[in-house]
């Protein structure tokens, strides 16, 4: 079953891809957090970061240097950025398909949430 990410990357659903590869595209949030609030979406449908499988290992990486990359492409490299992976509906994952959010352009706090 295409999940929402899935069709955005298709076409099939409007959305603005800011970077898209092989194996990953990078998506601008509609509900941004933060003044750059892009998300990093394989193109393999992985349910969740709980669900990768050890043959995953790659492109997990590979999502991880493609959130460093935009970061300095969107100029927020130097000042810092946060990198977030939600894990089921408690922790606000909506669209059960494994995403990373990319966040910046602004202080963040800690603890989160």
């Amino acid at each position: 079953m295409a999940t929402l990410f899935t069709k955005i990357i298709s076409g099939e659903i409007k959305g603005e891809i800011v970077f898209q590869d092989e194996h990953c595209a990078v998506l601008r949030d509609i509900n941004a957090q933060a003044p750059t609030h892009l998300l990093v979406v394989p193109k393999k449908e992985i349910e969740s970061i709980g669900a990768a499988k050890p043959e995953d290992k790659e492109i997990l990486g590979h999502l991880l240097l493609t959130a460093a990359q935009v970061a300095r492409k969107q100029g927020i490299a130097q000042s810092g950025y946060r990198l977030v992976i939600n894990i089921g509906e408690h922790a606000g994952m909506s669209v059960p398909h494994l995403h990373v959010h990319l966040l910046g352009g602004r202080s963040f706090s800690w603890p989160p949430g």
